[in-house]
């Protein structure tokens, strides 16, 4: 089953009577990247928390966001008061000392060395357990997100995949009269340029046979033929991540099919090979968002 690169999960815990809640929202993107907003007590587990997202995640860009009772967890402070006020003290008198006006003082007082300090508790044993439950269960919501969006996918990959192989199939008939245009074409060739001249009939076959050679379509169309059944079977396994994989099968598949078009000398097999392309590029963007 294809796994999306997009998809939301949520996960909540209880937490000494509080309600904790942890959201993640992933995004496509070609390598891993987590950003987190966290309390600054959960730094020390930080390391830890970003390995369990990325062990059940595994690819895309997430956005991890905690919460406590709809409160966002951000850090919490102490206001160290008697510094503010010798601060504040000291400002007031220089201001007037200083004949200054205006100046907003409790902003710039704010904003000086250890007025305010961040309140670090170490996190407990209990507390760190409701974490990963309530992030374990947000990665769950996740990753059946992701199922669903991926099951859609593959049922319109298989769709593309198929009318790959009826074009292919298509090919077939216009392969004689290809033969046969591009005999008469050396020949109206051959007449225009010698007229009048004798034109040796074995040489001229040898000749023939060697162009038509160099234009044959029936090694691509095998290959293409087992591209497409090997994408149908990596696509089936029950494997997760294979995003990667089918992704570089698609690129042989783009391979072999340019090749038929490079050699076409037919617009109807070359019509055919657009509209293969077509289905290609269709499937290539699809498996851009898949993990």
């Amino acid at each position: 089953m294809l796994l999306s690169m997009t998809g939301y999960g949520k996960g909540t815990a209880s937490l000494e009577g509080r309600k904790m809640k942890i959201e993640i929202k992933s995004l496509n993107g070609k390598i891993p990247d987590v950003r987190m907003k966290m309390p600054g007590r959960y730094r020390e587990k930080e390391l830890d928390i970003r390995k369990l997202i990325m062990e059940g995640a595994k690819r895309g860009k997430m956005d991890v966001a905690f919460s406590m009772d709809g409160q966002s967890l951000e850090e919490e402070f102490d206001l160290d008061k008697d510094l503010f006020r010798r601060y504040l003290t000291e400002l007031k008198g220089l201001k007037a000392s200083e004949s200054i006006e205006g100046g907003d003082l409790i902003s710039a007082v704010m904003r000086f060395p250890n007025v305010i300090q961040s309140q670090d508790t170490e996190i407990t044993s209990d507390e760190w357990e409701s974490l990963k439950r309530c992030l374990q269960e947000a990665l769950d919501q996740l990753h059946q997100f992701r199922l669903r969006e991926g099951a859609a996918m593959e049922r319109s990959i298989k769709g593309h995949i198929d009318v790959i192989e009826t074009k292919l199939k298509e090919i077939e008939p216009f392969e004689e009269a290809r033969v046969a245009t591009v005999r008469q074409r050396l020949q109206r060739g051959l007449q225009e340029h010698l007229s009048g001249e004798h034109i040796d009939e074995n040489r001229y076959e040898q000749e023939v046979l060697f162009y038509l050679e160099k234009l044959d379509i029936t090694e691509e169309k095998v290959r293409l033929s087992q591209h497409c059944k090997y994408f149908s079977d990596v696509l089936n396994t029950q494997e997760d991540v294979k995003g990667k994989k089918l992704a570089f099968i698609s690129q042989e598949m783009g391979r072999e099919i340019n090749t038929l078009g490079a050699k076409a000398q037919s617009s109807d097999i070359q019509r055919c090979v657009v509209e293969m392309k077509d289905e290609l590029e269709k499937i290539k963007e699809m498996l851009a968002n898949t993990v």
